[in-house]
C-alpha cells in the first residue's frame, strides 16, 4: 500500500471544548491521555501521511467513532480482552470522562486517538478493521447540515478501505432522518444490511449509552442498524 498524500485542510465543526473540567478529569488527561494515544495520527506528526505500524495490535481490530463518555467503549474492552480497540473522540471532555472508567475498569486493550477520525482514516492500513460501532452520532438536524453528518461519502468510503470483507458496521441512533440518510448512504459505500431493529432489540452486548437514556426519556425511540462490508 502507498502512503496517502497530505490531506487538504479539513473543516470540524464538532465540539471540542466543553464545561470547565473538575480537578481529577485534568490529572486524567496530564497523566493517562498520553501514553494511550495513538502516535503517527496526526497531520502534524505524520505529514507525509504514513500508514501506521500496527504490529502491537494482538487479535481483532475494533474501532469506535466518537466514543462520548466512553461507558459503551470500555464495556466493549472489558467483554473482549482478546481484541484491540481504537477510539476516536475529539471532545476533550468526553476523552476526560472515559479515561477516569477506563482506571476505574482497568482494562488494557483500548488505544485512543482524541480528534477528527479522519485523520485517523487517512493513516490506517487497508483492511485492517473486524468492527466498527457508531453510536448516537451528532444528529446535524438542520438539512443544510446533512453533510457533515457521518453517513456521507467523506467518511464512509475511507472506512470501506480500512475495514475487512465481512467486517461488521454497528449504527444506534434515535433520529429517524439519520435512519433514513444511513439507509441511504452506507450500502452506496460496499456496506450491506444485515438487520435493523428497534427498541427492545438491539445488540447482545449492547450497552445503553447516557445518550440512549435521554433519548428515552425525551420519547424517542432507539434505532439499532447493522451492516457487513461486502
Amino acid at each position: 500500500m502507498t502512503d496517502a498524500p497530505t490531506p487538504a485542510r479539513r473543516n470540524f465543526y464538532g465540539r471540542i471544548h466543553g464545561k470547565t473540567l473538575r480537578a481529577s478529569q485534568k490529572d486524567y488527561l496530564a497523566e493517562d491521555l498520553g501514553p494511550l494515544t495513538l502516535r503517527g495520527v496526526t497531520v502534524e506528526e505524520n505529514p507525509a501521511r504514513t500508514t501506521l505500524d500496527l504490529s502491537f495490535v494482538n487479535g481483532p481490530l475494533w474501532l469506535e467513532v466518537g466514543f462520548g463518555g466512553g461507558e459503551h467503549l470500555v464495556h466493549m474492552a472489558a467483554r473482549n480482552p482478546n481484541v484491540t480497540i481504537i477510539g476516536a473522540e475529539p471532545f476533550v471532555n468526553g476523552v476526560a470522562m472515559l479515561l477516569g472508567k477506563i482506571r476505574g475498569a482497568g482494562v488494557r486493550n483500548l488505544w485512543l486517538h482524541p480528534g477528527d477520525v479522519r485523520d485517523l482514516f487517512d493513516v490506517l492500513p487497508d483492511a485492517c478493521l473486524s468492527k466498527v460501532f457508531l453510536n448516537y452520532p451528532d444528529p446535524w438536524p438542520k438539512a443544510r447540515h446533512h453533510r457533515r453528518r457521518f453517513v456521507t461519502p467523506d467518511y464512509l468510503m475511507p472506512l470501506a478501505r480500512i475495514t475487512k470483507p465481512g467486517a461488521e458496521f454497528r449504527v444506534a441512533t434515535d433520529i429517524p432522518d439519520y435512519v433514513r440518510q444511513t439507509l441511504e448512504e452506507v450500502p452506496q459505500a460496499g456496506f450491506e444490511l444485515v438487520s435493523q431493529t428497534g427498541q427492545g432489540e438491539a445488540w447482545e452486548d449492547w450497552l445503553s449509552t447516557r445518550y440512549e437514556q435521554k433519548a428515552l426519556r425525551e420519547g424517542r425511540e432507539p434505532h439499532y442498524l447493522t451492516f457487513r462490508r461486502a
